[in-house]
């Protein structure tokens, strides 16, 4: 990840966390490779993918808790590669919240202090200014097996930050929650670093905290970063097909360029269908270049009657299989045709807002695709 270091009043960076193409390598297993992470301060910045991607183990350098085989690290602008985790200042939370069973709710959350030149009245005091934080301020006398599994969390959170951190790492911090909790304790999470300014680190591989809480997200795959950007351009413009297909719910189809048509390029897909995509900065494409689309399943639309208009596409479907989701259903369809009609036979899926009763079962419809919502990736090996 890169992005364009900030900068403050007098003329020095303002970046929390920076990663100078460091690696990890595990024997012959490259776990991380030449990455580049740059976490300005007071960013929210998430690594997100599937497990063995490497974000936990990028965290984890960070942290201190596993060295990098090459590159730098910088914590505030000091390089730590070769710093203990203890003289790195900074907060962590973990998956298992690794709280101590046997102490006072007050005594783990000081405990990060004990160590530290703080007197005791302000032991007191912070300690005290993190449990209100966290919206816990009367739970100091209680054991952490009295307490939920929402109020452990923030226990562990009110630990990490009474220490006044440089940088906080939450590592799944939310995956032990159920998923009613999960989605509270996320915008109590991002309320809490908003109010603090800190600079965090997330790791999560579930895509909804991700978008939630991110000013910075960061898709990695197989110790690569795939695409970094604000949640809403990831999403909406997937840099890759592994981008576009595991973040949300997306149909990749491959096909040819045809030409162009009003602004839009024209797509000849392999099962035969037409579909106008938009250029953004993809133009200038030769005719006959293999290519990718990809099309969100929320932004297929569908309708019972054909309905043409400019720079939109049309496919007609059938509906095998409704998973109804209250104020919307996710249809999954196969593109139909007159015998002797290209663009029939491929599975696609579409996500739409019902009125009530979703279409059901064996229906036919009509897919209507805007060119608008297209996005047009290179064919790749994988086309």
């Amino acid at each position: 990840m890169s992005t364009a270091p900030q900068s403050t009043s007098q003329g020095t960076t303002a970046n929390a966390v920076e990663l100078h193409a460091v690696e990890k390598r595990f024997a012959d297993f490259v776990a991380v490779r030449k990455t580049d992470l740059t976490v300005p301060e007071g960013a929210f910045v998430t690594l997100l993918g599937p497990s063995g991607c490497g974000k936990t183990t990028t965290l984890r350098m960070i942290a201190g808790l596993l060295s990098p085989s090459e590159g730098d690290i910088r914590i505030k602008g000091r390089s730590v590669t070769e710093v203990p985790i203890h003289k790195r200042n900074l907060g962590l939370v973990f998956q298992n919240y690794a709280l101590f069973p046997h102490k006072s709710v007050f005594d783990n959350v000081a405990f990060g202090l004990k160590y530290r030149d703080v007197s005791r009245d302000e032991v007191k005091t912070r300690v005290k200014d993190a449990l209100r934080l966290v919206q816990l301020p009367h739970a100091e006398d209680r054991r952490p097996n009295q307490l939920s599994g929402g109020q452990q969390q923030r226990i562990a959170l009110a630990r990490a930050i009474v220490i006044q951190p440089d940088v906080l790492l939450l590592d799944e911090p939310l995956s032990a929650l159920d998923a009613n909790l999960r989605e509270e304790m996320r915008v109590e999470l991002k309320r809490i670093q908003r109010e603090l300014g800190i600079a965090t680190v997330f790791v999560t591989h579930d895509q909804s905290e991700a978008l939630a809480m991110s000013d910075t997200l960061v898709v990695m795959n197989a110790g690569w970063v795939e695409q970094v950007g604000p949640p809403e351009q990831v999403y909406n413009e997937p840099a890759s097909a592994f981008v576009a297909d595991f973040l949300g719910h997306s149909n990749i189809l491959p096909g040819r360029v045809a030409g162009e048509e009003g602004g839009f390029v024209k797509v000849v897909t392999d099962a035969g269908a037409t579909i106008l995509c938009h250029t953004r900065d993809r133009a200038g494409r030769p005719e006959g270049e293999r290519v990718r689309l990809v099309l969100r399943a929320e932004r297929l639309l569908l309708a019972e009657r054909h309905d043409p208009a400019p720079g939109t596409s049309l496919m007609r479907a059938r509906v095998r299989t409704v998973d109804y989701l209250g104020q919307s259903a996710r249809y999954f369809l196969t593109t139909i045709g007159e015998a002797g009609d290209p663009g029939a036979d491929v599975d696609l899926q579409a996500i739409n807002p019902i009125d009530r009763v979703p279409f059901p079962e064996g229906a036919e419809v009509w897919i209507r695709v805007r060119g608008d919502d297209c996005v047009l990736l290179d064919g790749g090996a994988d086309a």
